[in-house]
């Protein structure tokens, strides 16, 4: 099954903050509403960034980079996120949030 999210309208325009205390938008509100489901059921989701407002750092390493906090390798989410965005360094960013989250793993599991 795949699903398809246009975040800036089935979330927010105005995405912002960490975690749930940082505001009505946060990442990790983003992850635990939108991302987390769709890995657990071994769903395939795509993920359309464009007309927000921007993002910040932590909205996007919490969503991100927060499912590897929650157990995923960077390869499962690869293999079930799909990002679609017209700035490609959006992109990239995210990537390395995801990339960076399982290096840490990795170095503390050591």
């Amino acid at each position: 099954m795949m699903s398809s999210i246009i975040l800036a309208k089935q979330f927010s325009r105005y995405p912002a903050g960490r975690f749930l205390g940082d505001g009505p938008f946060s990442g990790e509100l983003f992850r635990k509403r939108y991302l987390s489901p769709a890995l657990r059921e071994n769903e395939h989701i795509s993920i359309d960034l464009d007309g927000a407002r921007g993002y910040g750092s932590s909205f996007l390493e919490e969503a991100f980079g927060g499912l590897v906090r929650e157990g995923y390798s960077a390869q499962e989410i690869r293999d079930h996120v799909d990002l679609i965005s017209s700035d490609i360094s959006l992109l990239t960013e995210i990537w390395e949030y995801v990339n960076d989250a399982e290096e840490e793993r990795r170095s503390n599991a050591q």
